[in-house]
């Protein structure tokens, strides 16, 4: 790996973020976690950082040669403040940067797809990454987590669909070898588990290793837009319904080498993840 800077990592106490900075602090690298909180990280300098704050990303970036980032969430337009951003961490130094997308999202594709397009014409060396759906998803306070948990059921409208759900520290693994590396990918980077699942899949291992029962819960796209927008503004509650239907038609039925490829081991499967870090309970 190159002898790198100090490397800014955006939106670090953050579920990709945070990984990130851990494993590159665990490697010896110079980290900045910058947040909104400004909240230490272990290993790292905390800084505070706000995509809606210009006033904090000249600190943030102050001695950084890479940053890693995490687009502002629920934004549909994150270019309107991270297109200025990279260019003032052009202007500042930064010759290396790594942007969180989505395997749902290529280059000039919605919201974070615009950055993803105009990236390398701003930044020397670079790399975007497009995961495939977290396997997180199902852990902690997130949404299907809370559902298990509430009502034993996984609302979706991914009918039979398959996904090919990726571990979270996996996701961090590669971040941390595209920022790393002594060549930067110069490609964007579809992220898998080592294979794909329906969320009928998910529910058999989920029950079967919480001993309860959890019921794939199959609606239409109407019907889970209506039920996000409970949640969320109406606009992202649709993006996401829709995000669900192209499941349903075989969007996300894919797996890849890359994490493999890029860190030297294969990727963590979903019932590694749970049979390590425990099943939400449902009451």
């Amino acid at each position: 790996m190159t002898a790198a800077g100090t490397t800014l990592v955006v939106g670090a106490t953050g579920t990709t973020g945070s990984r990130t900075a851990a494993q590159l602090a665990a490697a010896g690298h110079r980290v900045r976690a910058g947040s909104r909180s400004g909240a230490a990280v272990p290993g790292a300098e905390p800084a505070a950082f706000d995509w809606y704050d210009p006033a904090t990303h000249g600190p943030a970036l102050d001695g950084v040669d890479r940053v890693y980032l995490v687009p502002p969430p629920g934004d549909p337009d994150p270019a309107a403040v991270m297109l200025p951003f990279l260019r003032r961490a052009r202007a500042a130094g930064v010759r290396r940067a790594v942007l969180l997308s989505s395997s749902a999202i290529p280059a000039g594709g919605p919201a974070v797809g615009a950055v993803h397009q105009a990236l390398p014409g701003l930044i020397e060396q670079w790399a975007v990454l497009r995961p495939s759906w977290f396997m997180q998803n199902f852990t902690g306070t997130q949404v299907h987590a809370r559902s298990i948990r509430e009502s034993g059921t996984v609302p979706s409208a991914t009918g039979s669909g398959r996904v090919g759900f990726v571990d979270a520290g996996d996701i961090a693994a590669v971040a941390v070898r595209a920022l790393t590396d002594d060549e930067a990918p110069d490609t964007d980077l579809v992220l898998t588990g080592p294979e794909a699942l329906s969320y009928d899949d998910i529910v058999a291992v989920v029950s079967e290793l919480s001993g309860r029962p959890v019921v794939h819960r199959r609606l239409s796209p109407e019907r889970m837009r209506d039920r996000l927008a409970e949640e969320m503004p109406p606009e992202w509650a649709t993006v996401l319904a829709d995000l669900d239907r192209a499941i349903a038609d075989g969007a996300e039925d894919r797996v890849t080498d890359t994490v493999e490829r890029l860190t030297g081991r294969p990727p963590r499967a979903f019932r590694a993840l749970f049979e390590k870090e425990g099943i939400p309970g449902h009451g």
